[in-house]
């Protein structure tokens, strides 16, 4: 049973739907059943509404990824 303060967590949350692998998900939109699967979200094929997968972790990192080349310590090299 889950505790008062769950409670209020889940109730000032509201409806979270998500799409649920191994399970039958109704679309929210039409009610219908068949999804297009992503690797973040599931899309309903017949309307497009688009749920977040339950399973997809969702990963915060300091700052955004930060692509440096091999020889960035060298001197600058300068064309003629």
């Amino acid at each position: 049973m889950p505790t008062n303060d769950a409670l209020r967590t889940l109730t000032g949350r509201g409806y979270h739907a998500v799409y649920r692998e191994h399970e039958v998900n109704h679309c929210p939109g039409c009610g219908r059943t068949h999804w297009l699967i992503g690797r973040m979200s599931a899309e309903c094929a017949f309307c497009a509404t688009a749920l977040p997968l339950a399973e997809a972790g969702m990963r915060s990192y300091a700052g955004p990824a930060i692509i440096q080349h091999k020889n960035r310590h060298q001197d600058a090299a300068w064309a003629a």
